[in-house]
């Protein structure tokens, strides 16, 4: 190739200036309740970078007045500022909950008719990609079948509009059915062809179960009604103790008086245990009265 036909390098961006990054620290917590410690200026710069790029080598400062000022804006700064990182079955032991307790005992509860029926409502708060909550939908669609009755819905949210629409798509690498138990692998998802060789793709009966909404858990939700079951898992951890606090009362209002609460392995609800009782590690429920 001769040297007229080189690409050019990228421009280099000015340096983020403190001032600029107190700015960023202070939106992201008002939007999101995501607190920057200092030791994530370095994510920071790393995320947005490249949108400053596209934007034609915007300053970190005009891009901060920017986001200040557009909505738009500010929703793809908290896109590039989310880690996404997720698994189908991830943290198994809460799905063995599920499997070993939960589900038989609402299918005993449903048969004597004590119960409220055979309808499950699921809120998987975080769902990035969406291999949580069509996890989910594989389990309750195995052990609660449509031919008895049982009706599922599953919410699955998230901040971020990108992943969202990955998500709503509900297809994947083929190498992540590695991490699909084999009987789920075989009885829901189907297997790329052609153009899709190399991916996989949940099957029509498990999407019909799941729909997807943005939600930012730092504001109100709004009308989205009672859940028996509410997946919050490895979220918490980018809040600080006020913002986490908000956003466990808010999920806990949407949380059915029998309901259980999912948060993961390194989260607890440490501060409010007069609103919750401990089921299992990480699995929480309302007291009651």
């Amino acid at each position: 190739m001769s040297k007229d036909h080189r690409e050019a390098p990228e421009p280099s961006l000015p340096p983020l200036g403190e001032r600029e990054f107190l700015g960023y620290q202070r939106l992201v917590y008002q939007e999101a309740g995501i607190w920057l410690s200092p030791a994530k200026r370095a994510l920071l710069v790393g995320r947005i970078s490249r949108r400053l790029r596209e934007l034609g080598g915007l300053s970190f400062g005009a891009y901060l007045r920017r986001a200040e000022e557009d909505a738009e804006e500010r929703v793809r700064l908290l896109d590039a500022l989310c880690t996404h990182e997720t698994h189908f079955f991830r943290e198994p032991r809460h799905f063995e909950l599920l499997e070993r307790d939960v589900l038989p005992r609402w299918r005993a509860r449903a048969d004597t008719g004590s119960g409220e029926g055979r309808r499950v409502r699921v809120w998987s708060a975080g769902c990035s990609t969406g291999e949580e909550p069509f996890s989910l939908a594989m389990v309750l669609r195995h052990h609660l079948p449509a031919e008895e009755g049982w009706s599922i819905d599953i919410l699955a949210t998230d901040l971020s509009t990108r992943v969202l629409e990955q998500a709503r798509q509900a297809l994947w690498p083929l190498e992540k059915s590695e991490e699909i138990p084999r009987h789920y692998l075989r009885g829901y998802m189907l297997r790329g062809v052609g153009s899709q060789e190399g991916r996989m793709k949940a099957g029509p009966e498990l999407r019909a179960l799941v729909r997807f909404q943005r939600v930012n858990l730092n504001d109100e939700p709004g009308l989205l009604g009672r859940f028996d079951l509410i997946f919050c898992r490895n979220v918490l951890i980018y809040f600080d103790a006020a913002s986490k606090s908000r956003a466990v009362e808010r999920l806990l209002s949407h949380l059915s008086p029998q309901g259980l609460l999912f948060l993961g392995h390194s989260e607890s609800l440490s501060g409010l245990g007069w609103r919750v009782r401990t089921v299992t590690p990480t699995v929480y429920t309302p007291k009651r009265g």
